[in-house]
């Protein structure tokens, strides 16, 4: 990842949202299904506990930012707006 692309708030968001995919295995699920406000977790994608580790470990591998405790990941993680923000806040290249 380059400090380009997180700048590009509207290039992250669709890495974002391809990363969730490839992470998650999302087969049925194509990036243009995925609203940018949606809620990604119970509602929206429906996304549990277990993919929240997954992807916990695949942002924090792919930004070199660290997702310091549950509060912080629910934040992160409520919608891809939100987490395309965290990771321009945190990004460490």
């Amino acid at each position: 990842m380059n400090q380009t692309t997180v700048d590009n708030t509207e290039a992250l968001g669709e890495f974002l949202k391809q990363m969730i995919i490839d992470t998650l295995r999302l087969e049925e699920v194509m990036p243009e299904h995925i609203e940018n406000d949606a809620p990604l977790f119970v509602e929206g994608l429906g996304l549990d506990s277990i993919d929240a580790l997954e992807l916990v470990v695949a942002i924090e591998k792919n930004f070199n930012v660290i997702i310091e405790d549950e509060e912080v990941g629910q934040r992160a993680f409520s919608s891809i707006n939100a987490l395309t923000k965290f990771v321009q806040d945190e990004y460490k290249g």
